[in-house]
């Protein structure tokens, strides 16, 4: 089994009195969705592929995928709604979600534009 290292390193941030004299900021760094969590880092990694699709924004729209922007599109909605099925409720997890798919639709839109005949 390998070792856990997370919870000395979680004592030893808790302990620092920047953090242990502003009860605001322990108990934004010890709650159920901190940084000490997969709560917080799954959804600060998802913005990757997120911020990149608003990049693709201004690539060409004949370099649009229509099947990778239908799943991008679905999943943000998709975990839109998990987010605030699962405990503890991840507002963060939500919020990149609203993003990836607002953008996926936006590729949509644009590639649909494109491809009318009018």
């Amino acid at each position: 089994m390998l070792p856990s290292f997370v919870p000395q390193i979680r004592a030893a941030v808790m302990s620092n009195p920047l953090i242990k004299n502003n009860p605001k900021i322990a108990a934004l760094v010890d709650s159920p969705a901190g940084p000490f969590t997969i709560h917080f880092w799954a959804p600060t990694f998802k913005w990757c592929i997120t911020i990149a699709n608003i990049a693709d924004l201004a690539r060409p729209v004949e370099k649009v995928s229509t099947p990778q922007q239908l799943a991008v599109t679905a999943t943000g909605i998709i975990w839109s709604r998990y987010s605030f099925v699962i405990t503890p409720v991840n507002y963060t997890l939500f919020s990149v979600n609203v993003f990836m798919a607002g953008s996926g639709l936006a590729q949509l839109k644009r590639k649909w534009d494109a491809d009318q005949l009018f």
